[in-house]
Parts: C-alpha cells; structure tokens; sequence
C-alpha cells in the first residue's frame, strides 16, 4: 500500500513541511477500527454510541455501507461512468436489513476491501484520477480524505463509549487539520451576529481566522496568528469541535470560556 500511496512530497502550506500521506492514515485508522471491534461482545453492538441517538452497530453500518458506496463511486469514476443516483439508497437499505452482529463483521471487511483498493492504482492512474460531484472536485488525496474524515470520527464515537478520554489519532489529525475548511461551512451553523475570532492549534500547530456571520461560517487558515488567540486548543479537539463533537465531557481540560461556548452553539454536531 506504501509503495502506491500519494505522494508524501506536497508541501504544506501552513508550515512547510511534508504533509502526511492520507492513505496510510487511512489504514491506520481502519486498524484502529478492527482493534476496538475486536474487543467487543455481541451484546455490545447494539449499546449507545456517540451520539446516543445511534448503536455502535448503526455506526458500523454506516461505515461498511459508506465504504460500498465510496469503493462504487470510486470504481465509476476511474471507468469514466456515472453511478446510478439509486445506488447509494438501495446500499442503505440492505444494510438496514442486517442483524447487529452482521453489520459490525461486514463492515470490517467492507472497509479493508475499500482501504486496499484505494492503495492499488498505478502512478499514472493517481495522476489521472479526478473525482466530481456537485461542490466537490478532488484529486486522489482528495478523494482519500473524504473517507478518512468519516471514519476516524466514527471510530471515535464507538471508541469513546469505551474510552471517556479517546482523541483522535496522530496520523489522521495531521491530515484532517488541513482539511476543515469545506467541513467547516457545511456543519457550522450561522450565528446572527457577525463575529471573527482566530483560533490556533497545537499538536500540529495551525492558525485559523472563524468567520462568523448570518450568511455563513467561514474557517480561513492564517499565517501566524496573534500572541494570544481567542482559542487555542489541540488539533484533534478543534476538529471534533467543527464536527461538534467536543461536549464539555470530552474536552480536554486546559480549554475553555466563552468563545468556545459559542463556537460549540455554531458547530452543534449531528
């Protein structure tokens, strides 16, 4: 999988330094992932998971459905095909169908059978490979992200019923970090008023400028911020945080006040 990785040689733009390969962050999440089921009984799946509103099951299913679904698009996309707009629907409801115990087995094997398909192609075929759809346009570290995204924050909501102090891990941290601001308009919720407070992270160290108004919510990465932010937090608990994941509960505990009390009214999470 190494071998036919994105290139590790892109320059980040935040700090000039190699950006972290996607799809070994990927694999090392889906690991993480096997690891944690792995440790579970059969009366487990069908426990709350975060949020309470879903079983550990249901997010399993969401993930192995979520994975036939991205492994389909993907396969159509380097075919030059469109996917039929009833595929993605007609995958759910097979997956609705399954017993607990089925959709934590399949989703395992559905998520490595993705995670080894991605890390298969040809460097020119990584070259060539351009996913589109609606708003989003992504090249296959682009494509690669959109998956990872998902699934480390699902890991987390089943290791955290586990776990009370699980955080995301290193390698997907890295990577996601840079990857907030498409994330960051579609699950912010618009205040009434109009408001900018940077915000920087540690952990890998990141400046960002939250604009927030009645129209929309912006997250724009900065050159070096202020001496003192109005939020300064871990990496991986920003990210939770515009996932609206980062309840009082789960937040680590150097960080807090009002600005993060705001910003977790503008990112309530699912």
């Amino acid at each position: 999988m190494a071998e036919n990785a994105a290139s590790q040689n892109t320059e980040d733009a935040h700090i000039g330094q190699p950006m972290r390969d996607p799809l070994v962050a990927l694999g090392s999440s889906s690991a993480h992932l096997r690891r944690i089921v792995q440790t579970l009984g059969a009366g487990q799946f069908d426990a709350p998971a975060y949020p309470s509103e879903w079983t550990i099951a249901d997010v399993l299913s969401h993930l192995g459905s979520g994975a036939v679904i991205l492994r389909r698009l993907f396969e159509d996309t380097l075919a030059g095909t469109e996917t039929p707009p009833e595929f993605s629907q007609a995958v759910w409801d097979l997956w609705e169908q399954k017993p607990s115990v089925a959709r934590a087995a399949d989703a395992l094997v559905a998520d490595q059978e993705l995670t080894t398909r991605l890390g298969s192609l040809t460097s020119e075929e990584r070259s060539a490979f351009r996913f589109v759809m609606g708003p989003i346009n992504e090249d296959l570290a682009g494509f690669i992200c959109l998956r990872l995204n998902e699934h480390v924050l699902h890991t987390w909501d089943i290791e955290v019923t586990i776990d009370p102090a699980a955080i995301l891990s290193t390698d997907a941290t890295h990577v996601v970090i840079d990857r907030l601001e498409l994330v960051a308009r579609f699950t912010g919720k618009a205040p009434e008023a109009e408001r900018r407070l940077s915000v920087r992270t540690t952990g890998p160290r990141r400046d960002f400028t939250l604009a927030l108004g009645p129209q929309a919510v912006s997250l724009i990465p900065s050159g070096p911020g202020p001496a003192e932010p109005d939020l300064e937090l871990p990496a991986e608990a920003f990210i939770r945080l515009v996932y609206g994941r980062l309840d009082p509960q789960h937040t680590p505990g150097r960080c807090g006040g009002e600005h993060l009390e705001t910003l977790r009214r503008v990112f309530p999470g699912p």
